[in-house]
């Protein structure tokens, strides 16, 4: 089996432009995780207009300069619990240049527990973790990070919110 680092990049680069455009043929977001690979991500995401249909960038690990070209496509950062991390340094200033309504938070589970589970197996009710972390960097309540990042949900996904 081929080390990912190594695979062929140009077969991946024409899978990523077929992904591109099914998500745009079903009017559906994309969803992107790119490590070690941003400027090919965001060359393609721009030469395959994947500003319509939009999406999110998943796992975010970049810095502003990606987020910006990435919010440039109408895209949706989320942050896992990388960001609570006590040397994710540029993930942290990247979260404070994210636009409240354009963020989205994950547990991305199983992996990546954020402080203060980190080393065990994540678990979707740790986002809340997450949150509150987002929400003291950010200087705003918890209840500002759960307003503005369920709407942003709803809106990425074209989902109707039912009322409770």
């Amino acid at each position: 089996m081929a080390d990912r680092a190594y695979a062929d990049l140009e077969w991946q680069r024409e899978r990523f432009r077929v992904h591109i455009q099914a998500a745009k043929a079903a009017q559906k977001p994309l969803i992107i995780h790119t490590r070690q690979a941003s400027t090919d991500t965001i060359r393609i995401m721009q030469e395959e207009g994947a500003k319509d249909p939009r999406g999110v960038m998943h796992c975010f690990t970049e810095g502003i300069d990606v987020a910006k070209a990435a919010l440039d496509q109408n895209f949706y950062i989320s942050f896992s619990g990388i960001v609570t991390f006590k040397n994710a340094l540029e993930i942290k200033n990247t979260c404070q240049y994210v636009p409240l309504d354009r963020l989205l938070i994950e547990t991305d589970s199983p992996y990546l527990a954020p402080m203060p589970h980190r080393g065990k197996t994540n678990e979707p009710a740790w986002v809340s973790h997450v949150a509150g972390f987002i929400a003291d960097l950010k200087g705003v309540s918890v209840e500002t990070i759960a307003e503005h990042t369920t709407n942003n949900f709803f809106q990425c996904f074209q989902i109707t919110r039912q009322a409770s």
